[in-house]
């Protein structure tokens, strides 16, 4: 349950409740199945009326593929799934487990995300793709020039703004949805899923400025994550990665 109790039906005005019955139907089509509630997140957000138009609005321009249809599904797929296991935001993870495998992704897929870098399950320009998501997912974000240009070679400037608001607009979901605690749907129960993963460094390791001699003791700048606690449809840990 949410640390932040959300609107419920009844609660809820008449625009809300509408907002609330096309959300519930749009994602039991991208799932491919329906859940009894399913929208959690959102009825945290109906806690401020404005936020939620406004996110209901960006959330709307992003899924409206006539508009929005730069990017083939596939890639948009393992952009947003892996970015949501890099996060570890539960709810993320079971949802874009279940909408990916409508977008293409096997369960063989799924399971290798981890270790895509060493896995044949993924062409080369997956893998562009999905160290770009790394990279974006990463505090602080870890894009490097060579890493963008060989982006480039695969798509046009479109696609690269496209795809970088996909992965942007994920990080923002699992960070809302983890601090606030919103957990699994139960969108892919019973099914495989992706699990919650590490990120490797994308780029050799800067060393850090020297700090002057009576300088306090520092506790380290990037202590090691913690993976939230689970529920059914997703992994219980996360799964470590081989560095680059």
């Amino acid at each position: 349950m949410a640390r932040i109790t959300g609107v419920t039906d009844r609660q809820a005005g008449l625009q809300v409740r509408i907002a609330y019955f096309f959300t519930r139907r749009m994602l039991a089509r991208l799932a491919g199945r329906a859940v009894p509630d399913g929208i959690e997140p959102l009825r945290v957000y109906a806690r401020v009326p404005g936020l939620l138009k406004g996110i209901g609005s960006l959330e709307q321009a992003t899924a409206n593929r006539a508009k929005l249809n730069r990017l083939d599904n596939r890639t948009r797929a393992l952009a947003e799934l892996r970015a949501a296991t890099l996060t570890q935001c539960e709810y993320c993870i079971d949802l874009g487990s279940a909408v990916s495998r409508g977008w293409g992704l096997t369960d063989a897929e799924q399971v290798a995300l981890p270790h895509y870098r060493t896995s044949e399950e993924f062409s080369d320009v997956d893998k562009l793709v999905l160290d770009y998501a790394t990279g974006m997912s990463t505090t602080p974000v870890d894009v490097p020039d060579e890493l963008f240009g060989r982006l480039r070679a695969h798509f046009d400037d479109e696609q690269l703004v496209e795809l970088t608001h996909l992965i942007a607009l994920e990080n923002m979901r699992g960070r809302f949805n983890l601090a606030l605690g919103v957990g699994a749907a139960g969108y892919s129960d019973g099914m495989v899923c992706a699990v919650p993963a590490t990120a490797p460094a994308t780029a050799p390791a800067k060393a850090p400025a020297k700090a002057p001699a009576n300088a306090p003791a520092t506790a380290p700048a990037n202590p090691p994550a913690t993976a939230p606690a689970t529920t059914p449809g997703t992994a219980p840990a996360p799964a470590e990665e081989p560095g680059s």
